[in-house]
């Protein structure tokens, strides 16, 4: 089955592309498609991931899937939330990952609370006009540390502590992380809702 990936994040297609392998899912970026990103008004993961996967499903004709996800700070009462991608620019920074992080320590500095979690909403489509839309939540939570430790993953992975494993998600290898991150657990969710309601 091809799906088309409403994301242009090369991270988060390889990471989701190795999740669904066994299902023999082939993602393919939208950006690849000649399909623009869609806007993201929405301000929870799952209003904005389900406009996100109508867009790309729309426009490319195929089923598609979407993913919203980002940090939830216990600390900020839940932000930066949905506008964890553009985080660093609230703060003069250019938006990048490695900015996201400088403008999260910044604002961290001092704070004693350094609960929070990852948290990532995928939404998966058979076409634009899909009455029931797939839906499966992963929510990874750690805490936040004092500076970037490891030099694997994207995104909040260096600041990412996981109390069971003693380590950030930049410190795992891939198929740990990936067992165990936010988008790992909805990627699981969504491959036995694919199969119970797609595939047999």
């Amino acid at each position: 089955m091809r799906l088309v990936l409403a994301s242009n994040n090369k991270g988060k297609l390889a990471e989701l592309q190795a999740l669904f392998a066994p299902l023999g899912v082939e993602l393919v970026r939208q950006a690849d498609l000649g399909i623009p990103e869609a806007p993201e008004p929405h301000r929870t993961f799952i209003e904005n991931a389900l406009a996100k996967a109508r867009h790309a499903a729309r426009v490319s004709g195929l089923p598609a899937l979407a993913d919203d996800a980002g940090l939830c700070v216990e600390a900020f009462g839940g932000l930066p939330g949905v506008d964890t991608a553009y985080y660093a620019t609230q703060f003069g920074y250019e938006k990048g990952d490695d900015n996201n992080v400088r403008a999260l320590l910044e604002q961290m500095r001092g704070q004693t609370d350094r609960r929070a979690a990852l948290v990532s909403t995928l939404v998966a489509l058979r076409s634009a006009d899909d009455p029931e839309p797939l839906v499966a939540t992963g929510r990874a939570p750690g805490l936040i540390t004092q500076a970037p430790v490891g030099d694997k993953g994207f995104g909040f992975d260096p600041v990412m502590f996981l109390p069971e494993f003693g380590k950030t998600f930049a410190q795992l290898p891939t198929e740990v992380k990936n067992a165990n991150s936010h988008r790992g657990k909805a990627a699981r969710l969504m491959l036995e809702l694919m199969r119970e309601r797609w595939l047999t």
